[in-house]
């Protein structure tokens, strides 16, 4: 079926599609202009597709593992936040790009990080225990991080972000549980690669979208974006590096697939609920943390490709 095939082949080149993706978004702006109005529903389809993907045992099988997951949630939420903030108070590094790093830090886990995990081989039901764990989480520790730490008040409350999660994980699993019900898990079986390449497709859509308005922002001020352009990267990758390090005592191959999730922290939610007030340059970088996200399957897809092998 010439359908399947495509998916398939979306799949299988999903991390140049992905880094194809964002330059496209970047690149041509009406382009990014038009897809950013169906961001929402990508995200729903994109969790729903995931769903259909996911081994159901083996996430409850995280979920007996509380030292694991306390560790983890932990981690995401509180650890990694304080040492963001360490070290940019030790490098003496003031400003608003150096708040933004440390408020970049205290997000949840991406909601794509499923999909990213499969894309370079790691541990998808991992990255969903995580993503869903650390959404339920992030209203409880990002704002009195954020004030404690840097003195700015996050407009993030329990009610509101519960809502944002039945639509973003409560819907798509229904709707994932109503498909396999009808579809049925044999004939579900063989479109497994295709069901990936679909996720790579909303996922790509997603990244075109986010990019509207990041090439004005270049074209007006194009040294402060390049700088946090750099900083994002160095934000993403090396809270990557450190979560590993820190989940390694559990094994290798949950504390990279950890560390990934990290790193690709959901900086969609805080620029939906940051009131039109916040500056430009707190909303420029997470804007600009979309790069690193989309580009970490590309160019991190061989070292776990290493790291992992037996």
């Amino acid at each position: 079926m010439l359908l399947r095939r495509i998916l398939e082949a979306c799949a299988w080149h999903g991390s140049a599609l992905l880094a194809v993706s964002i330059f496209l978004g970047l690149f041509a702006p009406p382009l990014a202009r038009a897809m950013r109005f169906i961001i929402t529903p990508t995200v729903v389809g994109l969790m729903t597709l995931v769903l259909l993907r996911v081994d159901f045992a083996a996430v409850f099988g995280y979920l007996r593992r509380p030292k694991l997951v306390l560790w983890l949630v932990v981690w995401l939420m509180v650890g990694a936040p304080l040492l963001a903030w360490a070290i940019v108070r030790l490098a003496r590094f003031e400003g608003a790009l150096a708040e933004a790093l440390v408020i970049m830090a205290t997000g949840c886990a991406a909601t794509s990080a499923p999909a990213f995990a499969r894309l370079v081989g790691l541990d998808p039901q991992l990255s969903l225990v995580a993503s869903v764990l650390s959404t339920l989480a992030v209203p409880f520790t990002a704002p009195p991080l954020a004030l404690g730490l840097l003195g700015v008040a996050l407009p993030l409350t329990v009610g509101g972000l519960s809502a944002r999660l039945a639509l973003v994980v409560g819907l798509p699993l229904l709707l994932s549980l109503a498909i396999r019900r009808l579809v049925g898990e044999e004939r579900l079986a063989p479109w497994g690669r295709a069901i990936d390449g679909a996720a790579v497709l909303l996922v790509a859509l997603y990244g075109i979208g986010v990019m509207d308005g990041i090439l004005a922002g270049f074209l007006e001020r194009p040294q402060f974006m390049a700088l946090a352009l750099v900083l994002a990267f160095a934000g993403n990758y090396g809270l990557n590096a450190a979560t590993a390090l820190a989940l390694l005592p559990f094994g290798r191959k949950i504390a990279l697939a950890t560390g990934l999730l990290s790193g690709n922290r959901n900086m969609a939610l805080y620029l939906a609920v940051l009131p039109p007030q916040t500056g430009f340059d707190i909303l420029a970088f997470f804007a600009l943390c979309q790069f690193p996200l989309f580009l970490s399957p590309f160019l991190l897809k061989p070292l776990y490709r290493r790291l992992v092998r037996p």
